[in-house]
């Protein structure tokens, strides 16, 4: 799946100062239920309870919180470059610095997975996780992670 699908250059944000790990998911399931048209509280509760299964931290520095959402009909997708690195429990203990939003239609697992996995293998890269760090504009980073060359 083409990440340009379901990520938007204006869900990318960088240098967003996050308190917590809680604090950021509540502050982003309130900016994807403005862009959604979907109750904040509904995509929080999704999210949380997809991180009490276990950390969607999956190392270095990175975390993929993902979670299917009542109501939403395609996939949507939200990139954070966070001002500091923040404790996400994730599997390595590495403060998470990039943090990619997932939310995904309930019906679907095939999508579902497929969402998941190209975000995945395209942070798996480090010329892209590279290119996020370094980015001084929120274009960079939406390049970076949607250039299918990369």
């Amino acid at each position: 799946m083409i990440l340009s699908q379901f990520i938007k250059p204006e869900s990318v944000m960088i240098d967003l100062p996050a308190p917590s790990k809680t604090k950021l998911l509540r502050s982003l399931s309130d900016q994807a239920a403005l862009a959604l048209d979907l109750p904040a509280d509904d995509i929080f509760q999704a999210i949380h309870n997809r991180e009490k299964l276990g950390s969607t931290g999956v190392g270095e520095g990175i975390a993929i919180p993902h979670a299917p959402v009542p109501g939403l009909e395609t996939p949507f997708g939200m990139v954070i470059r966070l001002k500091k690195p923040i404790d996400f429990e994730s599997i390595d203990d590495i403060p998470v610095d990039i943090v990619c939003l997932l939310l995904m239609p309930g019906q679907s697992s095939t999508t579902y997975l497929n969402v998941l996995a190209s975000m995945a293998r395209k942070l798996r890269s480090p010329k892209v996780v590279k290119s996020i760090r370094q980015a001084v504009l929120t274009e960079q980073v939406y390049a970076a992670l949607c250039d299918e060359a990369a």
